[in-house]
């Protein structure tokens, strides 16, 4: 059996901002994505308890997948200066099973490790994000879910157009819905 593999690897679009390049995953990015999974300023919000090695391996190959399957995903958030990975954002789609759905709309998210907080790197990446979005997605509706007690993703969302829609139970904890409303293109 032969493959092609310039058909294989989805090209995913590298962004730029100041401070920051946005990139696809590699294998590479596997040791510091999963320190920053240990971190509980980093995990606190997204799941109980740090994620184990076999997840945050399964959740790089998500990431680097979503590309392939549906044109569009996370990018690794990656410091200029440093080379250090610090983070990551962008968009995807995961069928979750939530009350009301989400639908077909792109939800947009967005993390970074606790010593990157504070320094604008995720309005940097956000706004990098939703300006490619608008484009790829036509100005359609995005969507995203935030943990209620995350006031500095609230805000951050708010600052980007996101409004609240309604609440709900995710994996049972509390859940925020937020959309920013799409535009004819």
């Amino acid at each position: 059996m032969s493959s092609n593999p310039s058909s294989a690897a989805p090209t995913v679009p590298v962004l730029e901002t100041s401070r920051l390049l946005m990139r696809g995953y590699q294998a590479t990015d596997f040791p510091a994505l999963f320190a920053m999974c240990q971190e509980p300023g980093y995990y606190r919000y997204l799941t109980p308890k740090p994620l184990p090695s076999e997840e945050v391996w399964k959740l790089l190959l998500r990431s680097a997948g979503h590309w392939a399957v549906m044109g569009y995903g996370f990018w690794v958030l990656e410091e200029k200066a440093t080379g250090q990975l610090i983070g990551a954002a962008g968009y995807l789609h995961l069928k979750r099973d939530l009350d009301p759905p989400l639908g077909e709309a792109p939800e947009i998210g967005w993390g970074l490790t606790p010593a990157a907080h504070g320094q604008g790197y995720a309005s940097e990446a956000v706004a990098a994000a939703i300006t490619w979005g608008e484009e790829y997605f036509n100005h359609a509706r995005t969507v995203c879910i935030i943990h209620p007690e995350n006031q500095a993703s609230l805000r951050l969302a708010e600052k980007f157009g996101y409004r609240e829609y309604a609440r709900t139970t995710y994996h049972d904890g509390p859940i925020v819905l937020l959309e920013r409303a799409g535009r004819a293109g």
